[in-house]
């Protein structure tokens, strides 16, 4: 069987956010728009809401290109926000900011689904992080996303950066999710048995007019309908760029870990969607700092020690990868926390400080434009 690729691509939505203020524009100067497209070109694209701004690399063959792509757009975009007395948060909800004051990009397809999805669309003031792993073939596609299922909890937690909505601490790490699943199409991906059953799934609601493309399915993990790839879409956007490179890594690495394991003729144990469902809310609650449930052993089981077996179990891929060190990061990740956790120790000592609830939330914003654009022009990791 030839092997694939695991070519990778990256996708982050970001937000613009009022310096002065620390609040998001209720419409972003379209300077800005123009000033990203004519720098980064077709790489930057607007979003959904007028203070949203998403980016996208090429196809990569190594994190490090990568690295070096997220990098330049980050930072480029960051100055160019500046230059408007603008900040760049990488950050799955604003502190604070009320969606209801949010304008919408002037688009034709933006237009469309705030018309079918009303105030379900209108309230999308989140922003994610997708990972493309490259395989060309189609019914492996549907093996692999089957099994990967299985580790998107552990991805998402990894990644949790949303614990505020609209200016009060949620209680969970990752708030960007509960928003998210009341779309339709959206959550965990039922299993398919092959591409045939995909297509008829997917078919029957385009024929039926209910469903006008695959674009508009929007799952935790899914075949992506224009390009040969897994898109793992589960992912809050990471504050740190260190932190996106080591989940995006993460998912190419496991990815080629299920493919080894196919070749073999061997699947990666499947559960139901009960199962997989009870883990990924736990991811979205508690993002690293508790458990998730090993079904094998049928128990709770810390989260250090769930990723270091992953990180065990993937290092054969992290090294045909090159990716080892970003791999090791996860590590980091650990020690340091997720963006969701800064922001609440943020919040928490600003609170302990004496500040009250608005200036506790005003320094949270600070502290993700400072991290956020302390990733510009990051050099790549070095493997040894």
């Amino acid at each position: 069987m030839t092997e694939p690729d695991f070519t990778v691509g990256i996708e982050e939505e970001y937000l613009l956010v009022d310096r002065d203020t620390r609040d998001l524009p209720e419409a972003a100067p379209q300077a800005v728009h123009e000033k990203c497209a004519q720098a980064l070109g077709e790489r930057v694209t607007e979003e959904f809401l007028s203070a949203q701004i998403e980016v996208g690399t090429s196809v990569c063959q190594t994190i490090d290109d990568a690295r070096a792509q997220l990098a330049n757009m980050r930072g480029t975009i960051s100055d160019i926000a500046q230059q408007q007395g603008l900040g760049l948060v990488a950050a799955a909800t604003h502190p604070f900011a009320d969606w209801k004051r949010q304008s919408s990009t002037a688009k034709d397809r933006y237009d469309v689904l705030s018309q079918e999805m009303q105030a379900v669309a209108r309230r999308l003031l989140t922003c994610g992080m997708h990972v493309h792993v490259g395989i060309g073939d189609d019914d492996l596609r549907i093996t692999i996303m089957n099994q990967l299922r299985y580790f998107l909890p552990h991805i998402l937690a990894l990644s949790t950066s949303s614990p505020f909505w609209q200016g009060r601490n949620t209680g969970l790490h990752s708030y960007r999710l509960t928003v998210f699943d009341s779309m339709p199409r959206s959550g965990m991906p039922p299993e398919f048995s092959g591409w045939s059953h995909y297509r008829h799934e997917v078919d029957m609601l385009k024929r039926t007019k209910v469903l006008s493309d695959e674009t508009k399915i929007w799952w935790d993990i899914r075949p992506h309908p224009k390009f040969p790839t897994i898109e793992i879409r589960i992912c809050d956007v990471c504050t740190s760029l260190d932190d996106a490179l080591a989940i995006a890594s993460l998912c190419a690495c496991v990815t080629r870990m299920l493919f080894r394991l196919h070749r073999r003729n061997i699947g990666w144990r499947r559960y139901s969607q009960f199962l997989l469902s009870e883990n990924r809310w736990r991811a979205q609650r508690y993002g690293i700092a508790d458990s998730l449930i090993d079904f094998g052993k049928g128990e709770l089981v810390a989260f250090p020690d769930l990723i270091e077996e992953v990180i065990d179990l993937t290092q054969k891929d992290a090294a045909a990868l090159g990716c080892e060190a970003d791999i090791r990061h996860l590590r980091t990740i650990l020690e340091t926390g997720t963006s969701a956790q800064r922001q609440l120790d943020v919040y928490r000592h600003a609170i302990d400080s004496g500040c009250d609830e608005n200036q506790a939330l005003r320094d949270v914003v600070d502290e993700l434009i400072r991290e956020t654009s302390a990733c510009a022009s990051q050099p790549a990791k070095q493997t040894a």
